[in-house]
């Protein structure tokens, strides 16, 4: 009979395969950068503390692009747009493994 992983390593293992994608993404992304000291590393809208997270949930709960620009007025509308395209590629082409270790 075959052992599988544990599954909190597979969890690991996805989350590094997750991290990784994202950091060869944000290299396509000017306007978004990561750096661990600021919130933990999450991916943010560059020389701010505002998360590509909080811009999606500003969108998720109705905001439009302008009134998040009205809201925090030193984002430009660019940064807000590649905020929700990082989100978009952080998405797709997302890999799960099944990863079986023999006897």
């Amino acid at each position: 009979m075959k052992k599988g992983i544990p599954l909190t390593t597979v969890r690991n293992l996805s989350i590094f395969v997750q991290n990784k994608y994202s950091i060869d993404m944000i290299n396509h992304f000017d306007q978004i950068v990561s750096n661990p000291s600021i919130l933990g590393g999450k991916p943010i809208l560059k020389g701010t503390r505002i998360s590509v997270e909080l811009i999606l949930d500003w969108i998720a709960n109705g905001s439009s692009v302008a009134q998040i620009i009205e809201e925090f007025p030193h984002l430009g509308s660019e940064a807000v747009k590649q905020a929700v395209l990082y989100a978009a590629e952080a998405t797709k082409n997302t890999s799960f493994y099944e990863i079986e270790i023999a006897a």
